[in-house]
């Protein structure tokens, strides 16, 4: 089953250009690996030095493999010594959904 990673980073102004470099070079490893589907960066409207990164993996071997490859962990030291708070990461799953029952849709 897909998992999503969901991190959320922040930084001071100054360091805004350096993180975008760095989540470029993590992104370009991650999509070297086994497992990895896809990724995106979001930037908060009301708070630009803040980020989220949502990232997809096939499974949560496949990203447990990745969160201690040897390249990803040297480019998270250098992106944590950037950031304001260290980075907030959850994992999650989708969820699934059954139609509804036909039966309770109807009236009496």
């Amino acid at each position: 089953m897909a998992v999503k990673i969901i991190t959320m980073r922040t930084v001071t102004p100054d360091k805004q250009a350096e993180l975008q470099l760095l989540l470029r070079q993590l992104r370009m490893q991650a999509i070297n690996q086994p497992g990895y589907l896809m990724g995106e960066t979001l930037t908060s409207v009301d708070n630009p030095n803040t980020c989220i990164v949502v990232s997809t993996w096939h499974s949560l071997e496949d990203w447990k493999a990745w969160e201690v490859h040897p390249d990803r962990r040297e480019i998270q030291g250098k992106i944590e010594s950037l950031l304001t708070t260290h980075s907030q990461m959850a994992v999650y799953t989708e969820q699934a959904t059954t139609p509804p029952d036909s039966d309770q849709d109807q009236g009496p």
